[in-house]
């Protein structure tokens, strides 16, 4: 009888052994359950929602940097040309003083031409004359001295000065220059010297 009471000991106490030896699977109804896919997708959304805005961060500063990049570099490109142009009419424009202290010296070989024409004797001296002319004028051509049509020609405030009106011949000559005074002058397309002149009326 001993042994049999023995054997049912050793059986109860190896199942309380295995009992206490597995896990407690119960929860606690407090205890809220951790799904580890879940925080996984919630780092993900939220690591890529810092990458966009930090994309879109860069793109913004990006495209300001580009704009003023553009914008320096157009004001730039307009001051290069705007010098550029300043250079080339001063150097056109260089010589603009000698050349009006050279004006008064062809009025005065106008005068003599004018009196040469006047006289029917052709010798050495008026020949000269009429050669220094013409090499004075052909230089002063070729450094952009130009004379003003004058006679004939509508009057133009831009050009002309008037100094007096007089009747005019006929209807063509309404409001266009009869006579000239005084020789008007343009050094490379600009004016130097504005041509005195009578209107008709």
């Amino acid at each position: 009888m001993k042994k049999k009471r023995n054997t049912v000991d050793s059986k109860t106490m190896n199942k309380e052994k295995s009992e206490n030896t597995e896990p407690n699977n119960q929860m606690n109804p407090n205890d809220t359950p951790i799904d580890s896919n879940s925080e996984e997708v919630f780092d993900e959304k939220e690591t890529t929602n810092q990458t966009n805005n930090g994309l879109e961060e860069l793109q913004k500063k990006n495209n300001e940097l580009n704009d003023k990049y553009l914008r320096l570099y157009s004001e730039f490109d307009n001051y290069r040309k705007r010098t550029i142009k300043e250079k080339v009419e001063l150097n056109k424009m260089a010589s603009m003083e000698v050349i009006l202290s050279f004006l008064p010296i062809i009025d005065d070989f106008d005068r003599a031409i004018k009196t040469i024409e006047e006289t029917s004797e052709t010798n050495a001296f008026n020949e000269g004359v009429l050669l220094i002319y013409a090499k004075l004028k052909k230089t002063l051509n070729q450094h952009g001295v130009e004379e003003m049509k004058t006679i004939g020609e509508l009057f133009n405030t831009d050009l002309h000065e008037a100094i007096t009106n007089i009747p005019a011949t006929s209807d063509d000559m309404k409001g266009k220059i009869a006579d000239e005074i005084q020789k008007g002058y343009l050094l490379n397309g600009k004016v130097i010297r504005y041509a005195k002149v009578v209107i008709a009326n």
